[in-house]
């Protein structure tokens, strides 16, 4: 009797241990196999069953019954976001990262574009939230009155730059970081050189915005700054091309005709003196700083290089602008453009 009791108890010892070095085997295991950091991403619509099966097809993952008796009997509420998994990480580690919502930040690159659409298509790639989210956030104009812009103005509450952020951030949350990231641009510094030029923090944007669609060369774009400044000064419309296309919305325009200087539009900087409503695009930093920085000269003409080169030749006098355009004409026509 002794002896079967001492047999049985044995037995248990034998099952236990047995039960505990697989309970073991499956939380330590390792069934990451990609070999280099991959990101899972879980968005708000995800279900348990979804997870398993993202971690299956994007991780490669391999025996997740660890994961799924922990998920089970200790819980797991599904947390959106991005969440790195190294090829190192063990069962335990992965529930214990994906139950506590313990996401990596990730880069957001918020660009320099001509329209919202194109914005929140481009930030719709990096974050949760998806382009309708944000372009419906964005055309909301009471909305859009809240955050103190219109239409016309909103492209210049974007400061394209690389951020880091957490992956399931929604539209508003998209734009409270913008908003931040906008004051910090905006310092007192830089809003004391605005001040001293006689313009807004928008109009900055404003005006950098048509110094980006003239020129690509960053040496030239505070001298492009400073001729249309020195025309503002002047009271001298501004009569710049990129304007003219915004108002067609025709943005492959290779030439300016007579015929397109004719567009009812307040962007039509050939017909209304002073600055467009808004910008034109989101203009990158360094076309705000070429503003804020911009050079001090007396030229108020330019034209493109008959060079091609996407550089101007500047002028101070209509003549001296006149002879520059002809050359280019020419060499316009040389090329059949």
């Amino acid at each position: 009797m002794k002896k079967k009791v001492l047999f049985t108890a044995i037995g248990f010892i034998i099952i236990i241990i047995g039960l505990g070095t697989t309970a073991a085997s499956l939380l330590f295991s390792h069934p990451i196999h990609t070999q280099k950091p991959t990101f899972i991403y879980i968005d708000e619509d995800d279900t348990a069953d979804s997870v398993y099966f993202k971690m299956e097809k994007d991780l490669s993952a391999s025996n997740l019954t660890g994961f799924k008796l922990l998920a089970r009997f200790r819980g797991y509420t599904v947390r959106s976001g991005a969440y790195r998994m190294n090829a190192g990480l063990n069962t335990l580690q992965i529930y214990r990262m994906l139950r506590s919502g313990h996401q990596t930040p990730v880069k957001l690159i918020v660009p320099s574009v001509r329209t919202i659409g194109q914005l929140a298509r481009t930030v719709s790639r990096q974050i949760m939230a998806d382009s309708t989210s944000i372009a419906t956030l964005l055309n909301d104009s009471s909305y859009r009155d809240s955050l103190g812009y219109s239409a016309e103005t909103l492209p210049s509450l974007f400061i394209p730059n690389t951020y880091e952020v957490y992956w399931n951030m929604t539209a508003r949350a998209f734009v409270g970081r913008m908003q931040k990231e906008y004051s910090r641009f905006w310092n007192e510094s830089r809003r004391n050189k605005a001040k001293a030029i006689g313009l807004t923090p928008i109009e900055v944007s404003t005006l950098a915005s048509i110094v980006e669609e003239e020129t690509a060369n960053k040496a030239e774009k505070p001298q492009v700054a400073g001729l249309y400044l020195n025309r503002l000064r002047i009271g001298m419309p501004l009569q710049a091309d990129p304007t003219i296309k915004f108002a067609l919305q025709d943005f492959g325009l290779k030439r300016i005709l007579f015929k397109h200087l004719e567009v009812e539009s307040p962007y039509n900087t050939y017909k209304h003196a002073g600055l467009p409503p808004g910008p034109i695009r989101i203009p990158s930093v360094e076309g705000l700083e070429s503003v804020l920085n911009h050079s001090h000269h007396n030229y108020l003409y330019m034209c493109a290089k008959e060079d091609f080169s996407g550089t101007h030749n500047f002028a101070t006098t209509l003549s001296q602008h006149l002879a520059n355009a002809r050359r280019y004409q020419a060499a316009l026509n040389r090329m059949k453009k």
